[in-house]
C-alpha cells in the first residue's frame, strides 16, 4: 500500500461516520481512530506504528521473514487460541471443566470455551492425545495464537 492509497483511506474515513477502522493487507496493518480536534470536529488519527510506512517511498515493501515458532519440549503439541477473548474451562461456573491434566482426548473434543464479544466459542482438540499442561487460568484474558494446552499425541 503506497502513500496515495493511505491518503485516500484517510479521506474516506474522514467523510464517514466511522470512529475506528482497521485495515489489513498481507503483513501490512493500519489502524485509524477519530480523536476530537480543537474545533470540535473529529479527525482520523493514524497510529504511530504506521508512520514509518507513510514516510517510505511508494514501492513494494520487502517480504517479512517468517519466524518459526519454537516447538514445545518432548514432542508436545500446543493447542493455541484462535481468537482474542476470555478463557473458560467449563460451560458454566457450576459445571465440571471440559478437560483436566492427564485426561485422554480425541480429535474434535471440546477443550474449553473462549468468550469474545459475548459469543461463546468452543475450542476443539486438533489432535488426539493426553492433556499434559493447562497454560491459562479460568477467566483469564487470552490473545490470538496464545498457547492454551500442551498435548502429548
Amino acid at each position: 500500500m503506497n502513500f496515495n492509497e493511505i491518503k485516500q483511506l484517510i479521506d474516506i474515513v474522514d467523510n464517514s461516520d466511522l470512529q475506528e477502522t482497521i485495515i489489513e493487507q498481507g503483513d501490512f496493518k493500519i489502524i485509524m481512530r477519530r480523536a476530537p480536534s480543537a474545533t470540535g470536529t473529529l479527525q482520523p488519527n493514524v497510529l504511530p506504528s504506521a508512520e514509518p510506512l507513510l514516510q517510505a517511498a511508494p514501492q513494494a515493501l520487502p517480504p517479512v521473514p517468517v519466524v518459526q515458532k519454537e516447538e514445545p519440549a518432548w514432542g508436545l503439541i500446543e493447542s493455541r487460541s484462535p481468537i482474542v477473548g476470555t478463557f473458560y474451562q467449563s460451560s458454566s461456573p457450576d459445571s465440571p471443566p471440559f478437560v483436566a491434566i492427564n485426561d485422554t482426548i480425541k480429535k474434535g473434543d471440546v477443550l474449553c470455551i473462549i468468550e469474545a464479544m459475548k459469543l461463546m466459542n468452543e475450542i476443539e482438540a486438533e489432535v488426539s492425545g493426553t492433556i499434559v499442561e493447562i497454560l491459562v487460568e479460568n477467566g483469564q484474558a487470552v490473545e490470538y495464537d496464545q498457547p492454551l494446552f500442551r498435548i502429548k499425541p
